[in-house]
């Protein structure tokens, strides 16, 4: 029987999330810039499916930016607690917008409104005046639903490789690749 390697993820992540580790959701993504260099930054993973790893963001920030020119990208999870960690690389795609809707509608309020005044990745000029746009709109919109921004958007990363490691001593570590090609996933070990 083959392994479904997101499935071994959402396993690792509930274990992760048992053994008190903090924001087992957190994850370092990499994207390429328009000249072919890497950046890196973490964000909170909000699903795993075999359709994806979703996560949402502003799509005017350098990440959103990024995935429009280049969609290549990789996660990395390590819950250190566990002795593990998780390595993605695939595809980003956008979802669709009444998808981002459904999941906008669950943040917290004051979430919502960090989005909606902030131009993610923008140089910041002056920071009492921003904090100033989100205390008007807090008063603004009191009472009342606050609208998903057009550029706050979700993207999904379908997989084509997830690598498993676990810790293991004298630095032997366990590692276990998944490639998925023409929608079937192989695995292989690699050295430590």
């Amino acid at each position: 029987m083959a392994i479904d390697p997101v499935k071994r993820f959402n396993r690792w992540f509930s274990e992760a999330r048992r053994a008190g580790i903090p924001l087992p959701e957190a994850c370092a993504m990499a994207t390429v810039d328009s000249r072919g260099r890497p950046t890196l930054r973490y964000l909170l993973l909000k699903q795993a499916s075999p359709d994806g790893f979703v996560f949402y963001t502003n799509a005017q920030s350098d990440k959103g930016e990024q995935l429009r020119n280049n969609p290549a990208a990789a996660l990395a999870f390590y819950w250190d607690a566990t002795g593990r960690q998780v390595r993605i690389e695939g595809t980003a795609t956008l979802l669709s917008a009444a998808t981002a809707d459904k999941y906008w509608a669950t943040r917290p309020r004051g979430s919502q409104l960090a989005a909606a005044v902030s131009q993610q990745s923008r140089t910041l000029f002056d920071r009492s005046r921003m904090m100033a746009e989100y205390r008007h709109l807090e008063k603004d919109s009191e009472g009342r639903d606050i609208k998903r921004p057009d550029y706050w958007k979700g993207y999904s990363i379908k997989p084509r490789r997830i690598e498993f490691w676990t810790r293991r001593e004298p630095r032997l570590h366990h590692r276990e690749l998944f490639v998925r090609r023409n929608g079937e996933w192989t695995s292989r070990l690699l050295q430590p």
